[in-house]
């Protein structure tokens, strides 16, 4: 199903396990493919994350950051990567409060090893996608207030939001990256 993606225009695929990936991104083999993580990561993966993922959408902790940066360090790479907001404040979500973006974006920018194109939200599940458009507004005013910082290593052109259910309100309200998992491939067994 990613063979035939590939050949209709499909360039950005995004998985949320890391062994999965693994297995797809060697079979694939196709450089013109950039492959993104959108799942929860944590620490102890970061080694694997950093070798076979162009962006890292996921990035909620500072520990995280820093194991990422140490990672990237040792391969010479500059790792592209999104800070996830958790816009609906949901316990069961990662990704930092609104609130504490401006000031984790600024610590995030410390490191060298690591370059933050934007951030991204996966907002409360409702069955009328417009009721998502505030967390979808919110994540732009983050964006934007980020933009305006002109911190070192920050390039905010990415807002990866939207999914499925809910993408056309993303789009009218900024986003750059949706994931369109569920749509193209069908939900998972």
């Amino acid at each position: 199903m990613i063979r035939e993606a590939i050949e209709n225009g499909q360039t950005i695929f995004g998985e949320n396990y890391i062994q999965e990936a693994k297995k797809k991104i060697t079979e694939i083999s196709d450089s013109h493919v950039s492959w993104h993580f959108i799942g929860h990561l944590q620490s102890n993966k970061a080694k694997y994350a950093v070798k076979l993922f162009d962006m890292i959408h996921t990035v909620d902790s500072i520990k995280l950051a820093d194991e990422l940066n140490q990672q990237a360090k040792k391969i010479n790479k500059v790792q592209k990567i999104l800070l996830q907001i958790n816009t609906g404040m949901e316990i069961s979500k990662s990704g930092i409060p609104p609130y504490e973006a401006l000031d984790f974006a600024r610590k995030i920018s410390c490191f060298s090893n690591l370059r933050i194109e934007g951030i991204m939200t996966v907002p409360p599940f409702y069955d009328a996608p417009e009721k998502v458009t505030p967390y979808f507004k919110e994540l732009r005013k983050i964006s934007e207030l980020i933009k305006n910082e002109t911190l070192p290593n920050v390039e905010m052109k990415e807002l990866s939001m939207g999914m499925t259910g809910d993408f056309e309100v993303a789009i009218k309200e900024g986003a750059t990256l949706i994931r369109l998992g569920t749509a193209i491939f069908g939900a998972r067994a």
